[in-house]
């Protein structure tokens, strides 16, 4: 355990974490493999995982009805991926696939949420580092969507082109 303690700490999203929380999350994660092409997340299941990629990268994608998925963000080496295990009713936001062999740290979201219950600080300490993903990731989407509906509007006239 306080060699899994010791690398989850040093992956950057736990970078200057207290010894005692890298400890409590040690004891919710787990080694996971994903082959290229595999889904890591799956929009509307449960959200039941949170993965700090150590090897690989990953597209972070959005369904779109008739059309195929559309990729807003490629996640790879030293970023998160599924902070959904945080917000009720814990249910994946979006699609994740492997782009290539991916190596991850797995924890178990509901033990996350567990030990953030026991422990409001280390709590507190999650919530500020998602929230600082999530700002990013949504900043990600609306720059991605400027780009996808720019070619449908003129800017200088306002009116769809087509």
């Amino acid at each position: 355990m306080e060699n899994l303690s010791r690398i989850i700490g040093e992956h950057v999203f736990f970078h200057g974490l207290p010894t005692q929380y890298l400890d409590l999350l040690a004891g919710c994660a787990k080694n996971a493999r994903f082959e290229k092409g595999a889904a890591l997340l799956r929009e509307g299941e449960e959200a039941d995982w949170f993965y700090l990629i150590r090897e690989g990268r990953a597209s972070i994608e959005t369904s779109v009805p008739g059309r195929p998925a559309v990729t807003f963000e490629t996640v790879g080496e030293g970023d998160i991926l599924g902070w959904s295990w945080l917000v009720p009713p814990y249910r994946w936001r979006f699609d994740a696939t492997a782009l290539e062999p991916v190596r991850a740290f797995a924890l178990d979201g509901a033990c996350l949420r567990a030990k953030c219950e026991q422990d409001h600080d280390l709590g507190y300490e999650l919530l500020k580092r998602i929230s600082m993903i999530m700002a990013h990731r949504l900043q990600a989407t609306r720059v991605h969507a400027l780009d996808v509906y720019s070619a449908w509007f003129d800017a200088s006239e306002g009116v769809a082109v087509r």
